[in-house]
């Protein structure tokens, strides 16, 4: 249909919907959403608890032992199973509450007019008949029909499969069973936009998009997605430990039966009962549940987390690829410096977008004589512009290029507005800026005169110029100079244009123009982003700096930041070109920044520093950053100034555009992977202490020292409580201090392995040496029992302070510190203090009351396993440092 058609049936004008039209249009249509699957229920998150071989292995011995009508123990295994899901389910239910929340923050926005003034609404707001702007890293958020367009390139490779950028044009129009590949004036929400910009008309949204219709289909398909990778590895290691484990509980029952006199059914419960006590059967849940924590945390201190698994990634990086403009610096370009062909230099007063300030000359207000050698200047800033800045009541906002807004923001101060320019210069051509391009160009009738305003990178606008290689020599010495002074150097030039041109005809590159002077633009550091780099150094991770500027522009930001002092720290794109790719590598080590880099260089540095064997962070916030994002071990995306392209290619996005926020991300992230392998070291090593228990009673022909049921209780009452709360903890003062891991570092390193042998055999000698001595000294196998549990409940409970961390002594932080690691621990032990004088622990666990003098003895024996430990970890900390000093 021709464009007037679709809007008379839409219903729609290019001046944009009332606000009263569009609100009643999203009653009619609902939200601009697309369809998703609904969140599980709590049912369904309950019965997944039980899809477990472990679980199935209990349900198997429940089975068995109420057929052998040994109903206590079938009962007391079926209230494990039950527990265990309640609070399995309490957790996911969590987790995925928490999950849903964070992605509601992040929400795609859309440009559309609305009662005739451009606005930036939430994609869902949008509606049949609105009114959409399309710029280059813009995800289009519905099925539009364009208006117009200028140089537009969409990827639809979502949709069609095409790996090339289609090229648009709003004029086409085609036949009515056109495919949807050739439909040049349409463009389909998901598509992303490549190059160029557009204005278009919405013609449909949510589950009427072409993309919602597909999103239907897969619904109603059945799939499963896949599992974060760190999720996959620890599940992986749960099922390992849990072969071990069964492998070496059927041989102590078949020992059991053939050498030690006990009955077959005796020895297969305990058999089942010892293996699920020594398999970190909680692993999964705990895991999540200190995943979760860390994403809670870390989007309070503005990183939100995308992918669960990522949360500990951002600790483990070493290298840091960071994008200078957004990130480092406020992407608010303030002109602070004109000079014109003559070498007259302007100091430009103000600061970011906001048009208040005045130009001066040599530290004096402008005279109208002098200010009038600006007006041409002023001329080409607002009409080779496709920025807006407007004021209201609350205030100035804009749209555009940040760029543009700050050439728009000059021109205020010198009285000239870009609405006022084009209603007397109307414009008749264009050709827009791209970065391959490195120039736009914009033109207009002045005075009768077709005339041709351009602004872009100097050494490219130069070669447009009249033929005056002077001229062109001090304007390059001029710009050069600008630039060692850390500004980003813009020229702008004008010059007589074809007569013959017409909107519909492709431009020429233009030539034959007059340079009219040199703007120097300056995009401010970040509020104490020089001090993050510093707190991210002293973490052991390396900065760079990679950035599109001028290699002497780059080099005097990074000098502000505190990454580089001297030339050779600085490599430029053409540098790259000239490098082997096996040369790559050794270049990261002594470079700080990289100048003039193309989109694709970014992806061949993030390969190069991992191929140099670091695990690398990028951070970034363009659609040219994406392939780096992507590439990176962990994308982190810019949430307010991103591009939607950007933050769906990362895995985290920072909330607030600050490079400090990723320091508390590696804070966050290495608290999370501590928590993690602390939570791990607790449930292994008090399961291995229970393996060595039975081992050793079964070596010395000693009676079983633990009942089938009284194992499961310590394993999935006790300790289960304790493992998840262990996952709050704030972790230590030093963790941003330390070295980042080495990233091919197993979990199970030398140092877990020591701390988790050590701890295993204290726990099981000690308990089978209280066994052995009730026993010898006329105690009931029952009471010697009883006497054991209880010690191993008390070594759970001052062996969770051991957990805390791994070379910090327990008594160096208050147990105040973690209230949550408290009231588990305490609600642990009060439960089985509870089942040692209750009717019902006496039925269920053979437990009974025990003596106040043996409560004292009992609690003495559970204290070594702290000693010991603390002289593990200062060992450990003796060896380390000299390690570190040789």
């Amino acid at each position: 249909m021709q464009v007037p058609d679709v809007l008379v049936l839409l219903d729609a004008h290019r001046d944009g919907l009332d606000t009263n039209v569009a609100r009643a249009r999203m009653e009619k249509f609902g939200p601009n959403a697309m369809p998703r699957r609904p969140p599980p229920t709590l049912a369904a998150i309950a019965l997944r608890q039980f899809r477990s071989p472990l679980i199935y292995l209990l349900g198997a011995a429940a089975l068995i032992s109420a057929l052998l009508q040994e109903y206590k123990d079938a009962a007391f295994i079926a209230a494990v199973l039950v527990i265990n899901a309640i609070i399995g389910t309490v957790q996911e239910t969590r987790a995925e509450q928490a999950s849903r929340a964070l992605q509601q923050l992040l929400r795609i926005r859309g440009t559309v007019r609305r009662d005739g003034e451009v606005q930036e609404i939430d994609a869902e707001a949008i509606v049949p008949g609105d009114i959409v702007f399309l710029e280059s890293g813009n995800r289009v958020p519905a099925d539009i029909r364009l208006l117009a367009t200028q140089g537009l390139e969409v990827d639809e490779s979502l949709l069609t499969g095409e790996s090339l950028p289609v090229i648009k044009h709003a004029e086409r129009v085609g036949e009515h069973d056109t495919p949807q590949a050739d439909r040049q004036n349409m463009v389909y929400a998901g598509a992303m936009i490549v190059r160029g910009r557009s204005q278009g008309v919405v013609v449909a949204t949510g589950s009427h998009s072409l993309v919602g219709s597909l999103a239907l289909d897969v619904l109603s398909a059945s799939a499963s997605g896949g599992k974060p990778p760190l999720v996959e590895r620890m599940e992986l290691f749960t099922k390992r430990i849990a072969l071990a484990v069964l492998v070496a509980a059927a041989l102590i029952g078949a020992t059991g039966v053939m050498f030690g006199g006990f009955s077959l059914h005796d020895m297969f419960l305990f058999a089942v009962a010892l293996a699920v006590s020594a398999v970190p059967e909680g692993l999964p849940v705990a895991l999540t549940v200190a995943l979760a924590i860390g994403a809670t945390r870390m989007a309070r201190r503005g990183v939100i987390i995308r992918q669960l698994a990522a949360v500990e990634g951002l600790g483990s990086c070493t290298l840091v690829a960071s994008d200078k403009t957004g990130t480092l610096t406020c992407n608010e370009l303030t002109v602070h410096q004109v000079r014109l062909p003559d070498g007259t230099i302007f100091d430009v007063t103000g600061q970011g977008f906001v048009p208040e300030g005045h130009f001066l000359l040599d530290g004096l207000p402008l005279q109208p004589d002098v200010a009038s050698s600006l007006v041409s200047l002023a001329r080409v800033s607002v009409l080779c512009n496709e920025a807006e800045l407007h004021h209201h009541e609350d205030g100035y906002v804009w749209r555009g290029d940040p760029t543009d807004v700050a050439m728009l923001t000059m021109a205020r101060k010198l009285g000239w507005k870009r609405e006022d320019s084009l209603e007397y210069h109307p414009q008749i051509n264009a050709i827009a800026f791209e970065p391959e391009r490195q120039y736009a160009a914009s033109y207009h009738r002045v005075d009768g005169e077709l005339r041709v305003m351009v602004k872009g990178a100097p050494e490219r606008v130069f070669e447009m110029l009249a033929d005056d290689t002077a001229m062109r020599h001090n304007l390059a010495q001029m710009a050069e100079e600008m630039a060692r002074s850390g500004f980003r150097v813009l020229a702008l030039a004008e010059g007589a244009a074809p007569s013959h041109l017409d909107r519909h005809v492709a431009p020429p590159e233009p030539a034959g123009l007059t340079c009219l002077g040199l703007v120097g633009m300056i995009d401010p550091l970040r509020e104490g982003v020089a001090d993050a780099i510093a707190d991210v150094r002293r973490a052991g991770v390396k900065t760079i700096m990679i950035t599109g500027d001028h290699p002497v522009t780059a080099l005097a930001i990074a000098r502000q930041l505190g990454l580089a002092d001297s030339p050779e720290q600085v490599v430029t794109g053409r540098e790259l070109l000239d490098t082997p790719e096996e040369q790559l590598p050794g270049k990261i080590e002594g470079t700080r920044v990289f100048a003039r880099v193309a989109p694709h260089q970014k992806l061949q540095i993030v390969n190069a520093a991992r191929a140099a064997g670091h695990f690398v962070a990028v951070t970034g916030d363009g659609i040219n950053d994406a392939p780096a994002l992507k590439a990176a071990n962990i994308g982190v995306a810019m949430g307010r100034s991103g591009t939607d392209v950007a933050r769906e290619a990362a895995e985290l996005v920072l909330a607030d555009d600050h490079f400090a926020t990723i320091t508390a991300g590696v804070e966050e992230g290495r608290i999370a992977y501590d928590n993690i392998r602390n939570v791990i070291y607790l449930l292994i090593s008090t399961g291995f202490a229970e393996v060595v228990l039975v081992a050793l009673a079964l070596a010395t022909g000693t009676p079983l020292p633990l009942l089938p049921v009284q194992l499961l209780w310590l394993n999935l009452v006790t300790n289960g409580i304790q493992d998840v709360a262990l996952a709050f903890e704030p972790g230590d003062a030093d963790v941003v201090r330390r070295k980042p891991r080495p990233p091919k570092e197993p979990i199970f390193n030398r140092l877990m392995i020591e701390r988790t042998v050590i701890a295993a055999l204290v726990m099981g000698v000690i308990g089978f040496g209280l066994f052995r001595w009730a026993l010898a000294h006329g105690w009931s196998e029952p009471a010697a029992r009883n006497a054991l549990l209880l010690l191993m409940v008390l070594f759970e409970n001052v062996h969770i302070f051991n957990c805390r961390s791994e070379t910090r002594s327990a008594f160096s932080r208050s147990p105040l510190q973690s209230p949550i690691l408290m009231i588990g621990m305490l609600s642990a032990f009060s439960l089985h203090v509870a089942m040692l004088y209750l009717p019902l622990g006496n039925t269920l666990l053979g437990t009974e009351a025990v003596s106040a003098d043996n409560w004292a003895y009992i609690f003495m024996l559970s204290l070594p396993i702290l000693l010991v430990m603390e002289l593990h970890k200062l060992s450990w900390r003796r060896r380390d440092r000299a390690r570190e000093s040789a």
